[in-house]
């Protein structure tokens, strides 16, 4: 794609502090873009390479904060944080003007569009009640539960066909017994796994599974045109008011004193 025929730049970052997972996010998510959509999958330097773990994860929330900063002074459209933790993202929110998705509030937000309830279906037991208390969070009563497939994320690229067929399964199984009629994927690894196996065998295609990075994906694309447009604003009244709306001088000494620019997030963009 040309820089002439980009209608908007997407930045999908994988939180973790290695390539490891960059391709398969890539190859399975760009063709789903629109025409005019520029996809640039990256990932965070100086951080945990694993984030499966709540500490680690939420070391890699602070380079998050810079990041989502330098991206939009990049010019970038909107951003999606690509984990199903949806890790920093409504802190994200109060620092730059524009969008900032997360994979699993955009898959839920989408699911009454192709059912009335679902499961969530993620990686490790760990896992499981962080993405209750997000449901609760977003008040999507529909829910009918979280199960995991007990992967890690940094056994599932080795083994990309293997978690897929895992997924299949624990997604019909929740079709079973949950009576739910959806089934979103709560990892964005996991979608990336599935998505590699429809893409190139055609298996799983026919069941009613949301891949939360494609939804995430589309969040973004819509809430650009919004942007640009002029017809998306946060509120600053209220839950994403800034701290400087508040005290000027007091916000830029925080900024001075604990920014990450040199020591976690980097300092440079794609």
């Amino acid at each position: 794609m040309t820089i002439d025929a980009v209608d908007r730049r997407i930045a999908f970052v994988n939180p973790f502090g290695t390539a490891a997972f960059d391709e398969i996010i890539r190859e399975t998510l760009v063709p789903y873009a629109m025409r005019g959509t520029l996809v640039d999958v990256i990932h965070l330097e100086g951080v945990p390479e694993n984030i499966d773990y709540y500490y680690p994860k939420h070391l890699m929330e602070l380079a998050i904060f810079e990041k989502v900063r330098q991206l939009e002074e990049a010019g970038y459209d909107a951003v999606v944080v690509g984990c199903c933790y949806d890790p920093g993202v409504r802190v994200a929110r109060e620092l730059v003007d524009i969008p900032v998705i997360g994979p699993l509030e955009a898959a839920m937000n989408h699911a009454s569009y192709v059912g009335h309830r679902f499961t969530v279906v993620t990686d490790h037991r760990k896992a499981v009640p962080w993405l209750e208390d997000l449901v609760r969070l977003h008040g999507t009563t529909n829910c009918r539960g979280v199960r995991s497939i007990d992967w890690y994320v940094t056994e599932m690229i080795k083994d990309t066909t293997s978690v897929a067929n895992d997924a299949a399964a624990a997604c019909l199984q929740a079709l079973r017994e949950d009576t739910s009629e959806v089934v979103i994927l709560g990892c964005t690894i996991i979608g990336g796994c599935l998505e590699r196996e429809i893409m190139t065998t055609g298996r799983h295609r026919e069941l009613p599974i949301l891949n939360p990075n494609l939804l995430a994906l589309k969040a973004a694309e819509s809430l650009a045109d919004l942007h640009q447009r002029g017809k998306y604003t946060i509120s600053r009244l209220g839950f994403y008011q800034r701290h400087e709306q508040h005290n000027v001088a007091e916000a830029a000494e925080v900024r001075r004193r604990w920014s990450l620019t040199d020591a976690g997030a980097g300092s440079r963009v794609p």
